[in-house]
């Protein structure tokens, strides 16, 4: 009798964060001919700041042989997609679906992630089994979202979609509006996940200050995380009680602080709590809230926490089963090649059952992976999970500051 995908004696192992996209000129064959000739123009300009976009590895960005090649040699069996490589009208900075301000950038932008939309469901049903695709929308029209996410749960290989943080004050409403109903209703029937990943919603903190470039990257991730508040805030959960939301490679201890303080706050928000001051605050909406905001974490959200330290498992065991791993493949400061030496870093001391669920299970729950598909692949090329439990000793050579303080970082 064959294996199952959770007797193994190697892991099943899916990295929830992966990139991808296509080469910048292969994004003109997904474009509409009437925007050929402006992205022509718009191309022939772009010059690509991204290190990992113009050297020799760029292709394992589109090159699908070699990337499901690397990726079997580090021991990963599936991966997540997110976008990677710029789409077509995109600025310099800002890969993923930043915010377009007047309606002519949406118009042009909205183009462009469509074009990536289509290339990375081809991507993907070239190793349907192994990939799942995240798709990229725009909050501007609700009615062009809503049909993206159709189209998208129709194709069999898209397992979610990656909204972008809305910046404060920015002219589209927040994620808390009640606009967004036919959205997360779209959503939920179709059960494609809403996804968030930093580098979205950042203000413009100007480049005349010494400190405005290091305040930006301190707060990178910190304007995506908003939105968990927001959701809960607005009962949004609470409607859609079979929604799913993932935050992915902003770390896991921010959601356990953000959840206490609003547990704490939303019951003192309450028109039933013995508080005159903070139930001004309140509204019939937090009345509504039948569970705390930690129990709509626990139903409805998910982190994808890439590249985990050793550390971080001290505050993760309280949401094992909302934790996915992830490599970051092909990013310099994730675990390729040394995946192996990753997991036993973080997970030597982590029980066989919970990690399971940390490297495939919840992985295969929230992006429609077929876990038993993957079972043949990880008998050939998974981490034994004898090995994943020998602690790591040893900081493997040549590899980025971020790993390399990851795998250092002492367990708790």
């Amino acid at each position: 009798m064959a294996q199952t995908w959770d007797s193994l004696d190697r892991y099943v192992v899916i990295s929830a964060d992966t990139h991808a996209g296509a080469d910048l000129r292969q994004y003109r064959d997904y474009l509409p001919r009437r925007w050929h000739e402006e992205f022509d123009a718009w191309a022939e300009g772009y010059s690509s700041p991204y290190d990992d976009l113009v050297t020799a590895t760029a292709a394992l960005n589109w090159d699908s042989d070699a990337r499901v090649k690397a990726l079997a040699d580090d021991g990963v069996a599936a991966e997540v997609v997110f976008p990677n490589t710029v789409p077509p009208f995109f600025e310099t900075i800002g890969n993923f679906a930043s915010m377009p301000w007047t309606r002519e950038d949406y118009e042009r932008r909205a183009a462009g992630i469509q074009a990536h939309n289509r290339w990375v469901v081809d991507f993907c049903r070239r190793e349907p089994v192994r990939r799942r695709g995240l798709v990229q929308i725009f909050p501007h029209d609700i009615e062009a979202a809503v049909a993206e996410v159709r189209w998208a749960a129709e194709t069999g290989v898209v397992g979610g979609i990656l909204a972008p943080a809305i910046p404060a004050n920015h002219a589209v409403e927040p994620w808390f509006h009640t606009r967004y109903e036919p959205l997360w209703a779209a959503l939920e029937e179709t059960g494609l996940s809403f996804g968030q990943h930093p580098g979205t919603g950042t203000p413009d903190v100007g480049k005349d200050q010494p400190a405005a470039a290091a305040v930006m990257l301190v707060e990178f991730t910190w304007w995506t995380r908003r939105t968990l508040s927001h959701l809960i805030l607005a009962g949004v959960f609470e409607r859609y009680p079979d929604l799913k939301a993932v935050w992915t490679e902003q770390g896991v201890t921010w959601a356990l602080q953000d959840l206490g303080l609003l547990d704490y706050t939303v019951a003192d928000m309450k028109s039933t709590a013995d508080n005159r001051t903070t139930t001004l605050f309140g509204a019939d909406v937090i009345d509504s809230l039948s569970l705390t905001p930690s129990e709509y974490f626990a139903r409805n959200c998910y982190i994808g926490a890439s590249f985990m330290s050793r550390g971080e498992m001290k505050y993760a065991q309280y949401v094992v089963d909302r934790i996915m791993w992830g490599t970051d493949f092909p990013h310099e400061e994730g675990t390729t090649p040394y995946t192996r030496e990753a997991l036993r870093a973080a997970f030597s001391r982590t029980p066989e059952t919970d990690l399971r669920k940390i490297l495939a299970g919840t992985a295969a729950e929230v992006y429609g992976f077929d876990l038993e598909a993957l079972a043949p692949i990880a008998a050939e090329i998974g981490p034994t999970v004898e090995e994943v439990a020998v602690p790591l000793t040893e900081v493997p050579p040549s590899k980025s500051p971020a790993f390399i303080g990851a795998v250092k970082q002492p367990a708790a």
